[in-house]
């Protein structure tokens, strides 16, 4: 690789955060070399939704046709009782009306693959590596890797998720910017439709919701539930998380019986808190965040996949806009994004969380007798 600039940057994570900071970064002129702590890029995961000031982003980037030929197509949301009737039906989009052109749904495998794809001959991509320590200098910041040969970088962009290790080296622990939202969910993703396609339907006791969201030949299985207080497990005890879900929704109707045989048997299985990152600044000296590091929303948002892309467009306008003076980017960067940051965390908590797991059964009726399109 070459810099047209005569700086490098390392950027940790291979996610939509990483890919895309990866691609602006090259069109910035600098050296770009990626380190994934995994073998290969990370799959699974629930579709992600592209909206508004995204869709102009990845239209900048070259992508959008390849995301709109891509694309998946919901058509209606049930929301089903216990003995399996449908309380209330949303018909998202009718037969053969044309999908809108300022939101796209997309598989998150399909996503990585095409934003991977993009950067490739602009980047060098490290798998199987993570970065073990950081210490800056007057002119760089020098980085030691978990098993790579030391190095010296201008930049170093931390873009490895919401447990990220770059914050936890640099800013300090996880507990420190977490903010727990009370909620538990797994998912799981099953190689066959068990509903009709392009449909989600959502189930709820009070505390407790199973979704399914059916496209192509794929569901997607979706267990929350409410916790007042945090669950003493480390979030790579598969294990026991899945004794956790099995506990959790042991005895509940609908097909929630049918659901947990399917987790059981499949090798497909992601567990997490609901909680989103908050800081008080993005970046000290020449480390900075991006993406679910920096300001993870939660997937009550619905909008993880959207911010990673649009953060990464923002730190790169901030780097144009501050001519590659790196404290004035960063703090445009931060200016900038924040408020757009801040106003979707505080809609995740505000209709997120209460749309998709009501704490009563109040709540959940209210809910399904809502009219509109909106939940």
């Amino acid at each position: 690789m070459t810099s047209e600039n005569g700086k490098k940057v390392l950027i940790s994570g291979a996610s939509f955060a990483g890919l895309s900071s990866a691609y602006w970064m090259s069109e910035l002129g600098y050296d770009v070399t990626v380190v994934e702590v995994g073998p290969g890029l990370r799959t699974g995961g629930t579709a992600v939704d592209l909206r508004g000031g995204t869709v102009d982003i990845v239209r900048r980037m070259g992508v959008l046709d390849a995301i709109r030929a891509n694309r998946l197509h919901l058509r209606r949301w049930e929301f089903k009782n216990a003995d399996g009737s449908t309380e209330r039906a949303i018909v998202v989009r009718e037969e053969g009306e044309p999908p809108p052109e300022d939101e796209f749904e997309i598989e998150r495998n399909v996503l990585l693959d095409i934003l991977f794809n993009a950067v490739q001959g602009r980047a060098r991509f490290v798998f199987g590596d993570s970065v073990a320590g950081l210490a800056e200098t007057a002119d760089g910041i020098e980085v030691t890797f978990s098993r790579g040969v030391p190095g010296v970088f201008d930049l170093v962009l931390g873009c490895d998720g919401m447990h990220s290790g770059v914050r936890r080296l640099w800013f300090g622990e996880e507990s420190q910017y977490a903010h727990f939202l009370e909620q538990y969910f797994s998912i799981t993703i099953l190689d066959k439709l068990l509903i009709e396609r392009d449909t989600a339907q959502l189930f709820n006791v009070p505390g407790k919701a199973v979704m399914l969201n059916a496209y192509k030949d794929k569901t997607d299985v979706i267990l929350g539930f409410v916790s007042e207080t945090e669950i003493a497990v480390d979030h790579r005890d598969e294990a026991r998380q899945r004794r956790i879900i099995a506990e959790q929704f042991a005895g509940l109707g609908w097909r929630t019986p049918e659901m947990l045989e399917e987790i059981s048997a499949s090798a497909s299985f992601y567990f997490d808190k609901l909680c989103q990152i908050r800081m008080p600044a993005w970046s000290r000296g020449r480390v900075v965040l991006v993406g679910d590091a920096a300001y993870c929303a939660s997937p009550a948002a619905g909008m993880g996949g959207s911010l990673a892309v649009h953060g990464a467009a923002a730190l790169a306008d901030a780097m144009r806009a501050a001519d590659g003076e790196h404290v004035l980017a960063l703090r445009l960067y931060d200016e900038r994004f924040r408020p757009f940051v801040d106003e979707v965390q505080a809609q995740a908590v505000k209709t997120g969380l209460e749309s998709l797991v009501p704490r009563t059964e109040e709540a959940i009726r209210a809910r399904n007798a809502k009219t509109g399109a909106d939940f």
